[in-house]
């Protein structure tokens, strides 16, 4: 798929961001190289981002879906406090899930929901 200047923009904030970002989070800093772009712009190549398999969207219970822009299989830690999510390795849950329910499992989404060690504090 060709990038439009819109996309490669968006594309960009995700991959040199740290954090999982919601789609306004990325609209306001997409919006600092490219004042003119509009929040349905972001949000319709968010989507196509997605459906090419170059970012991964994660779910969010209750709150606006985040964006990550590592797509290989692993799972999130999400601090119900905060909103911080990191990622973290539970090891190999697709061998695990497909022994437990006898299906083959082609893909999953974790969420563990805890509380951050500053939150803690």
């Amino acid at each position: 798929m060709g990038l439009t200047e819109q996309r490669r923009i968006i594309k960009e904030v995700i991959m040199q961001s740290p954090e999982h970002m919601t789609a306004d989070t990325i609209y306001t800093k997409a919006r600092q190289a490219m004042p003119n772009i509009a929040v349905g712009t972001v949000y319709r190549n968010l989507g196509l981002l997605v459906d090419s398999g170059e970012i991964r969207r994660i779910v969010v219970p209750d709150a606006p879906h985040r964006y990550d822009k590592n797509t290989h299989p692993h799972e999130h830690l999400l601090c119900a406090q905060c909103g911080e999510m990191v990622d973290i390795e539970a090891g190999d849950l697709i061998s695990h899930l497909t022994s437990i329910c006898g299906m083959k499992v082609l893909s999953y989404d974790l969420a563990v929901v805890g509380i951050c060690s500053q939150c803690a504090e």
